[in-house]
Parts: structure tokens; sequence; C-alpha cells
């Protein structure tokens, strides 16, 4: 019962440590100074109420008075503060109001804040205009207009519509089977886009997106008479979404005005992510091919919303170079432009590592923004940027000894250096000692159409083991397989290592982070290739690492990661001596029927 308690005791302590999710930044500028406050937004468990809760916390940041991208001082944070209830927020670009979407008992609110303030309240439900508002990142948005009178949002279909087509027809009875977009979005069927005109309190759903797909992610475009947004095509039926960059889909330009739509990208693409720039003169997005691995590098497109042509900023990287930018594998933050419309800010994979990058969009040069320091210990194996307003960059970086802290920094001018200040540092860090390793195909292993690939793995061990003996090893497999364990906080690492285990994540080749080449080489080779892979780092820990123990190895993982986990004990039956297989992906006769990813 003791040993049960520590353990109970660890989940407990690495699971409740807050983790940032979002933040925003405002200006202010004094006689003698500016003033910039930072807003992030958390996540942590509860334990006790089996849930998560949000908070918020401010910090102000005292600029020089004679360069204002110097951090001159950082006031101590202001007490952490609930947010309860809130589905969507956005804070206007002018007149300093915030809207807030908030879900109590059962109806949807739009709240309108300012500095005296509740300025404005409306029941989206009870207008009866639509059904539940998204909240998600596939499809949600809360977008304001130029002039702070109108927002944006979507939101499900009004079940009782009286327009006469195909679709609502089938939502009428309820018998009939209606299509869903996959897991986590088991109740997103027919999305439309709404917009509130905050003078009137009338919300109105935008007519003209066409019938065969579900609006997404809409953004105003200048002058507000245009909305952008992205369409994901309903043929050949609804797929799983969450998980998959991969289907179908098309930026479109809806005109308020006369209901026009026009489709702005190929016809046979996926994109997601439009970002207008601050001069309204340039949209971006992200943009990758249809079907195919699930997930994938991606490319960066830009419209020149004069000309209306669209060209590549950066393209799809097949084979990086040792050291280099490996491409682009996920979602772009809302606000990631500089100040100057020049300059594009995200994170990505790169090999074991999440990396903060800024490319130039005259000369399409991509550089890393993070710290580049001597000493191992002192390095952050993920950066992740949260957002990027006024030239100052707020990022949630992390280890996997050192839970996620907010650090910031300002944008560089040409030739100068990055300087970084912590804005707080973690509640604890761990002793663990973490380590990367590189790990390279035997010659009988090597993909023949994709020859000379290379994959890698983390090994994160405690620095003084519990005994003198031999520390036993757990290999964690991640899911995917088109996905990455970079070199960041993981709860369960951690618990794991804390408790006296080694504990090895494998990235094998297939995984995001090593380019183009290396995730199309598994596709025909799922359970033969990684299963491969992931026995080539577990034999490479190993060897490299006398103080694992090779008696005492167990295997982990989830999805594709305990199907993965079930060919090892299959395939090497006398070497694991444990597994823990969670929703392993081993019943296909079953999964063609229930899957939202059949494909």
């Amino acid at each position: 019962m003791e040993e049960a308690h520590n353990i109970t005791g660890v989940y407990a302590e690495v699971c409740g440590l807050p983790t940032p999710v979002s933040a925003h930044v405002s200006e202010e500028q004094l006689p003698d100074s500016r003033i910039y406050t930072v807003t992030a937004e958390w996540s942590q468990s509860d334990l006790v109420r089996c849930s998560r809760h949000r908070y918020s916390q401010q910090w102000t940041l005292i600029a020089d008075s004679n360069n204002h991208k110097s951090i001159r001082t950082v006031l101590p944070p202001g007490l952490c503060v609930p947010v309860s209830g809130e589905l969507l927020s956005s804070l206007s670009p002018i007149q300093n109001l915030k809207a807030v979407i908030r879900e109590t008992g059962g109806h949807h609110i739009l709240e309108i804040w300012d500095c005296h303030g509740l300025r404005k309240c409306l029941n989206l439900t009870a207008l009866h205009k639509h059904g539940k508002v998204y909240e998600d990142a596939q499809f949600g948005c809360l977008t304001w207009s130029d002039c702070a009178n109108k927002l944006l949002y979507v939101a499900e279909k009004n079940k009782n519509s009286s327009v006469e087509d195909r679709e609502s027809g089938i939502r009428k009875d309820s018998s009939v089977y209606c299509e869903d977009w996959g897991e986590a979005l088991t109740n997103r069927s027919v999305p439309v886009i709404c917009m509130v005109d905050l003078r009137s309190g009338m919300v109105e759903v935008l007519q003209g997106v066409p019938r065969d797909i579900s609006p997404g992610q809409a953004l105003w475009a200048p002058g507000s008479q245009s909305v952008f947004f992205i369409g994901w095509y309903h043929e050949p039926f609804r797929l799983g979404l969450k998980f998959c960059s991969n289907r179908r889909s098309a930026l479109f330009k809806l005109d308020l005005n006369n209901g026009h739509c026009e489709c702005l990208s190929g016809d046979n693409l996926s994109v997601s992510c439009p970002r207008l720039s601050p001069d309204g003169s340039t949209l971006i997005y992200l943009q990758g091919g249809v079907f195919g691995p699930h997930n994938q590098c991606l490319s960066l497109q830009q419209v020149d919303l004069m000309s209306g042509k669209t060209s590549t900023l950066l393209d799809v990287i097949n084979r990086p170079q040792a050291g280099e930018f490996a491409g682009l594998y996920e979602a772009l933050p809302a606000c990631c432009w500089s100040t100057d419309s020049h300059g594009v800010v995200f994170s990505s994979a790169r090999r074991n590592w999440k990396d903060l990058f800024m490319v130039d969009r005259g000369s399409k040069k991509v550089t890393s923004l993070s710290d580049n320091l001597a000493d191992p210990s002192q390095v952050y194996g993920s950066w992740k940027l949260l957002t990027i307003q006024r030239d100052l960059m707020v990022v949630s970086c992390s280890s996997p000894n050192t839970p996620p802290t907010l650090r910031v920094a300002f944008l560089p001018s040409a030739g100068e250096a990055v300087t970084w200040r912590t804005l707080l540092q973690p509640v604890m860090t761990f002793d663990f000692h973490w380590t990367i390793l590189d790990v390279t195909p035997s010659l009988e292993e090597d993909n023949t159409s994709y020859s000379g690939l290379d994959f890698g793995a983390v090994l994160v061990k405690p620095s003084h083991p519990v005994c003198e003996s031999r520390v036993p090893l757990i290999v964690f497999i991640h899911g995917g397989p088109h996905s990455q364990f970079p070199a960041e906080w993981n709860s369960t690492t951690a618990g794991l290592a804390k408790l006296g285990f080694a504990v090895l994540m494998v990235n094998y080749r297939g995984s995001t982070g090593f380019g183009q080449d290396s995730i199309l080489s598994l596709i025909g080779h799922i359970g033969n290739q990684d299963v491969k892979d992931v026995q080539k780092a577990v034999l490479t820990a190993l060897q490299r690492d006398p103080t694992l123990d090779p008696k005492r190895l167990a295997v982990i993982g989830g999805s594709h990661g305990g199907f993965l986990s079930c060919h090892l004990l299959g395939q090497y039956p006398d070497f694991y001596r444990a597994c823990a297989a969670r929703n392993p992906v081993i019943n296909a006769a079953t999964l063609l029927g229930t899957s939202d990813i059949v494909d």
C-alpha cells in the first residue's frame, strides 16, 4: 500500500503542474517609457475533481526610454485569476475591448468588456440563429472587425433551419445517420459562419458559402467588407480532422455585399491557418497534399491581396541538412507576424527538438531564434511560440526535466542576437539527465526507396538512481504515426523517471521533424520499418549507456504506439518483460466500421 501511495503521489505531482496555452501582449506609451502587459492563460489538472482548470496571469514589462525594444524592468506577476466557462475570447484592435463567449447553464453568452466593466451582453442561444458555438482549434474563431463593431465566429447550423437543402432535411429525421468530423469533433457536422453587429445586437448567418464544404477559421479581409475562411470538402465523406492535416480543403473569400464566394487556393490541396499581415497586404496560409500521410511537412504560401498572386514562402523540406530548418509541421499561432509585415515567426519540429524560427519574406531566409548555449544543461529542448505582438515574442520553453516556463524577447534587428528574459520560473525542476540519440538503420533495414535516412530518440533517466544496480528501461512510443516526441516536458516520462525508471522516447522513421522523405518512407512499411527502428533505438541506447539494465525492459504506447508495442512483444517475445498498450490499433476488422480515419 505504501508503494502504491508513493506512485499516486508522484502522478499527482507531475500531472498537477500548469502549462501555458495562450498569451496576449498590449502596449501603453507613457511620457518617459513604454509599458507592455503580457497576459498568459494556463491550463492545470485538478485530480480531486478530475477536471482541468484555466487561469490567467499578467506581467508588466517596462521598456527602456531610449530603446523601446530593450526591457528595463519586469515587475512581479499578478495573482492567478480563474477563467471560468470561457469558450472563446478576443481583444479588439482598437477601443481596448474584450469579447468573451461563455457557456452558462447550457446557453452561450457573448460578453463585451471594457475598462468600465461589462459593456454588452447577448444570449446567442436565445436568438435561435444557430446551434452550439465552435470553440475547437479546427473550426473555431472569434475575430473583430477593423472598426470593432462586428465579430465573426463559427457555430453549428440551426437544426430548425427553414432552408430546404439536403443536409438540413437529414438532420430533421433523428433516425438517419448524420456525419461528423471525427474524434473530438463528434458534434461538428454543418458549421456556419456567424456575424454579430454589436451596435444593433443582431446575429446573421453569412450566406454564399458553398453547400459542399464546412467553413471555419474565419477572419476579416481588410476593410471588413469580405471574409476569408477555410472550407473542408464533404466528399467523399467527412473523415477525422483533428489529427489529420491531409483533408481536402481550400481558402475562400466571401464578399458580404453580394454573397460571391471565391476560391483563392488550388483545388486538390489541404490548407489551414490563414493569417493576415498587419499592413493588410498579404495573407499567408499552410498548404499540404491531400490523402496520403495523415500528417506531413507543409509549405507556407503567401497571397498578395493587391495582385491576387500566390507564391511559396517556405517550401516542403524533403531532406534537411544537419542542424538546419527541417520544415513546417504544425499550426501557426493566431499572431505570427512581425510589426513591419516582413517576417513570420513560428515553432516547428526539428529532428528531436521543437525550435523557434523566423522567415524573412524578402530573402526567404529562415533563422532560428532560440538560445544557442554551449552548456547543454541550460538548453531548452522545446520552444513553443504562444504569440508575437508588437514584435514581442512570448514563448513556452521546456525540457524533459523542466516543466514549461514563460520567456519573452523582442525580435532583434539585423545582425543582432535575441535577448531572452524569463517571466516565470517553473514551480520545480527535476533531477533527471536527458540526452539525444541519433540512430542509423543497418544496411538490411535501409529503405531502398528513401535510402540514407536516420532517426532519433530522447533518453531520460534519474541522475541518481534509487539503487546501485542498473536502471530499468521503459520504451515509450508515440502514436500518429506521423507525430513526434520532442525533448520537452512530458508528465508521463517525468513520473516514470521520478519512480526510478529510464525512459526512451523513440522518433522512428516516419516521425515529423526529419523531412518529408522520412514521413513517406513509412508508407507501405508500417509494422515492419517502424518496429525495427524502435528495436534498433533500444539496442543503441543499451550499447551507449551501460547503466541501463537489458534484463528489465518494458514498452508502452497509445494508438499507433500501442500497435507497435504489441508488434515488439510478438516479434521479440524474450526481449521485453512488460507492456502497456493504450487503445492499440490492432483490430482492423472492428475499426473498419467504427474508425473516423478509415483511410
